[in-house]
């Protein structure tokens, strides 16, 4: 199966065609030669595929608000290639058995590569560590533990596990959200709080458990990644952290470098999500860090719920906010058309750094001849009003729902195979058809 992109402009700039030839990107310039498709890139740029840290894909267990093959759907739609599926499913990721599940899943969905989060904790209840040797070893060869959801607040816990991952160079995600100041907490602190009446989720509660476990990290050696930082103060912890060589790397959702606290004045659950909505000073304070490399990648969060799970009084409603689809357009929106980050950023914050950290392979050299083609066409002169019909997941739970974004993912090639063309998902069975041709072509070639 042999692609040609022609007219694209790369990240830097420079206008190249591309040539994919049995899963790879064989040629990169001006090509006169045959393909099997031709896609019209003009006026496109071409990304290297995205890749999310940070998605929850809820199968096993939870399969009314989401599977590995709808979540799988939405990301390819949203211009990824990859995604790591958190741990909190039913039962928990804690075993290599259950992580084993979801990577078959997701071979077998074939829209992107899954691979799975462990869990740190069994049953992400923060008593005993899991299973993580048994997941590093297993088929999966997990390399990312986190209990997303929950915080690892036990500082021994902690510790163990971070000394445990560093003997094969694996990373804890943390979700730093100190327990006891947050209880019953429902949005972030400060004024605006007081004036709604709802208890409050402040600063505080991130930024303590991100400076102990800094210094944990540097304690043991190992390596630490802050899941959904959100506020100035946080952005500060990491950067002095970094400044002291601590193996840190942090992330920062799409939500955060759009959006504000003011918006939750309305009690539209939508824009329920944990950790809260900030104030616009926060806002700020994590775009400039996301600028300045102290924030080293966006991941989604991407936490799709059934409607009645999202319905109702604010109190009531459950955390979390869709993202796959939105993504790309809204960092377009929040950096870039500020121009604090250009495309090149971009790759780099989206797709090259994500999976690095994750330890996924194919996507050092991002779009080079001999790297995978896994790579993302997106229009940034297009403009659309979100809407649930760009949505592909089963979670309408968005919180861009009316508002007008930037640009569009026009294709997305996983590995050789286009799964997203003009804007629209490929049909399932082509998907297969052509991964599983696309995987003999390349192991006949090599």
């Amino acid at each position: 199966m042999t692609i040609l992109v022609t007219g694209a402009t790369l990240a830097d700039g420079s206008s190249t065609d591309i040539l994919v030839r049995d899963g790879v990107i064989a040629e990169l310039g001006r090509i006169t030669q045959r393909a099997d498709r031709v896609i019209d890139a003009s006026g496109l740029i071409a990304l290297p595929g995205l890749v999310d840290l940070h998605t929850h894909l809820r199968e096993p267990g939870s399969e009314q608000s989401e599977t590995v093959l709808s979540g799988s759907r939405a990301a390819a739609i949203g211009g990824f290639t990859a995604v790591f599926a958190m741990a909190n499913t039913s039962p928990v990721a804690d075993t290599a058995g259950v992580v084993e599940q979801v990577m078959s899943l997701g071979d077998a969905a074939g829209y992107v590569t899954v691979r799975p989060i462990g869990a740190v904790t069994v049953g992400l209840e923060g008593k005993q560590l899991s299973e993580i040797g048994a997941m590093a070893h297993s088929r999966a060869k997990v390399r990312v533990f986190s209990d997303d959801g929950q915080c690892v607040s036990d500082a021994l816990l902690m510790r163990r596990a971070l000394e445990y991952v560093s003997t094969f160079g694996g990373v804890i995600a943390q979700h730093a959200q100190e327990p006891r100041l947050t209880e019953g907490a429902q949005m972030n602190e400060g004024t605006l709080s007081g004036e709604l009446g709802l208890a409050g989720w402040p600063a505080v509660a991130e930024e303590a458990i991100i400076a102990r476990d800094v210094l944990l990290a540097q304690h043991v050696g190992a390596r630490l990644h802050i899941c959904h930082l959100s506020t100035a103060g946080a952005v500060d912890v990491v950067r002095w952290a970094k400044a002291r060589g601590i193996d840190v790397t942090a992330e920062v959702t799409p939500h955060h470098l759009l959006l504000t606290e003011q918006l939750v004045s309305g009690y539209d659950s939508r824009f329920k999500v944990n950790p809260p909505l900030r104030r616009d000073e926060d806002v700020q304070a994590v775009r400039a860090g996301l600028a300045d490399g102290t924030i080293d990648i966006v991941a989604t969060d991407h936490a799709p719920h059934p409607v009645e799970a999202k319905e109702g009084e604010w109190e009531a409603a459950a955390n979390g906010m869709v993202g796959l689809e939105s993504a790309l357009s809204v960092v377009h929106a929040a950096v870039v058309d500020s121009g604090q980050l250009d495309w090149n950023d971009v790759a780099r914050v989206f797709s090259r750094t994500p999976a690095a950290i994750g330890r996924l392979a194919g996507y050092e050299h991002g779009i080079a001849v001999g790297s995978p083609a896994s790579f993302t066409l997106y229009d940034p002169a297009a403009s659309r009003v979100f809407d649930t019909t760009m949505l592909r997941g089963k979670g309408i739970n968005s919180p861009y729902l009316s508002t007008t974004l930037p640009g569009r993912v026009i294709a997305t090639v996983h590995r050789g195979v286009a799964t997203v063309l003009d804007g629209e998902l490929i049909a399932a069975e082509t998907v297969a058809a052509e991964t599983v041709a696309a995987a003999a072509a390349g192991a006949h070639r090599g």
